[in-house]
């Protein structure tokens, strides 16, 4: 595990410096989590972190075609559960999410974009729900709120690692 905060410390830094995950930071990781489960736990360790990565990633899928996250998120995000015991790996995505979700309504209160976030929203749902289509959520570069999931994943691994869940 503790290559496994090294390797999210170095995602973070690329991640708020760049908005961008490095593909070859997140294969490297899988690389070594593989490894890891497969020394550890045999060749059921393999298709374990194969099943967890699979999991998250096919979970957070639909937000990454819709624009809420980058492909570098749902990357890193499925190899770090590949990581975690099977049993762990939901309340690892609900903890980092949680995370993201705090710091992203600090930011919108900080810059009073809240209600038009909200309005935002709204409307999407509502045009949703009317027209029965995905579009993707966040079509103008100013509506953007980026935030960087590298800093929240590395927080739900510590929670992880300190006992809390």
């Amino acid at each position: 595990m503790t290559s496994l905060c090294v390797f999210l410390l170095i995602a973070c830094v690329c991640d708020y410096r760049e908005h961008r995950i490095p593909n070859s930071l997140t294969g490297l990781m899988a690389v070594q989590g593989l490894i890891c489960r497969l020394w550890n736990e045999g060749a059921v360790g393999i298709i374990l972190w194969l099943g967890g990565a699979a999991m998250v990633m096919a979970l957070l899928y639909p937000l990454f075609k819709i624009g809420c996250l980058g492909a570098g998120d749902v990357k890193l995000f499925g190899v770090t559960a590949g990581y975690l015991p099977f049993k762990k790996i939901l309340l690892f995505l609900f903890f980092s999410l949680l995370i993201a979700a705090t710091i992203s309504l600090v930011k919108m209160w900080k810059e009073n974009s809240f209600s038009r976030r909200i309005r935002h929203l709204s409307g999407y749902l509502g045009e949703l729900l009317k027209n029965g289509q995905w579009r993707l959520y966040s079509e103008k570069e100013s509506d953007r709120t980026v935030i960087c999931l590298a800093g929240p994943i590395f927080i739900g691994i510590l929670l992880y690692l300190g006992g809390i869940y």
